[in-house]
């Protein structure tokens, strides 16, 4: 019995490729369009994509052109053909913008983008682009119901940018330890990235990190600088008191402003 069940499952499958292999081979557009639907909507992407490449050009301005587009389109997204499938999807979206798969198209369109954003340390062009196309999304169907699903993946490639943002104002941080002179920019930094993202999970680090490049700046400064930049730094440590009095770096941060405020009575005094 299952050796009869085998040899049905083969004979199947082998009349299936036949079938597919005749569409791929013939001239009638019809049966390609026909049998790629059915591929299509039993996720056989790959072959259903074979088929709708050769008649795309010939249905282009009839009544079904709409239909073959979107499996089109839809096919080189679960394909992971990313690049290809945000190209299509975008074209599929301005070709038919009151299509019912519009919506979908236009989602779609943009999580390619942001299947190909890469990790956080990488080059974030595609992130950036992922994000303008949700942007597009958002303002265009703001009552989609793929809104909640858009503003998960929205949040997910903020969180990259934020995270490059903020390891690169770290950086300037850890470079400054070599090279004091660039402890300014590791200060300028930290400011810009508190002010492009005043809403980032890593707001405390970025605070207290830009307290310690005040600090070892201030510290480590001539006299003619020494003050002004103990001042700044001062500063800087009480605004973060303020926001994380219960922050774990708050004891490292409580023995900077000791050493800053001895530092700034001897230079008072000296003076």
């Amino acid at each position: 019995m299952k050796k009869l069940f085998y040899l049905l499952a083969i004979s199947i499958v082998l009349s299936s490729c036949s079938e597919f292999q005749k569409a791929l081979k013939s001239e009638d557009t019809a049966t390609k369009f026909s049998l790629g639907t059915e591929l299509f909507d039993a996720g056989k992407w790959s072959k259903a994509n074979r088929l709708f490449t050769q008649i795309v050009p010939k249905y282009r301005g009839k009544p079904q052109a709409e239909k073959l587009m979107y499996m089109y389109a839809r096919s080189f997204y679960e394909m992971g053909d990313y690049v290809t499938a945000g190209y299509q999807l975008n074209r599929f979206e301005s070709s038919y913008p009151t299509s019912e798969k519009v919506q979908e198209a236009s989602f779609l369109a943009a999580k390619s983008f942001y299947q190909v954003s890469p990790v956080y340390s990488k080059d974030q062009q595609e992130t950036v682009h992922a994000l303008e196309r949700f942007q597009l999304f958002v303002n265009k169907y703001p009552d989609s119901e793929l809104l909640p699903q858009a503003n998960v993946l929205i949040k997910e490639l903020d969180y990259k940018l934020e995270r490059k943002a903020f390891e690169i104002a770290k950086q300037y941080n850890y470079i400054a330890y070599f090279e004091s002179s660039d402890y300014l920019a590791a200060i300028k930094a930290f400011d810009n990235f508190l002010a492009d993202f005043p809403g980032t999970s890593f707001r405390e680090q970025a605070m207290f990190y830009r307290l310690d490049s005040a600090y070892k700046l201030g510290i480590n400064s001539i006299n003619a600088k020494q003050e002004e930049r103990l001042n700044i730094a001062i500063n800087y440590y009480t605004t973060f008191k303020k926001f994380y009095p219960n922050s774990e770096l708050i004891l490292e941060a409580d023995k900077m402003n000791e050493e800053m405020t001895t530092a700034f009575e001897q230079y008072n005094t000296k003076s």
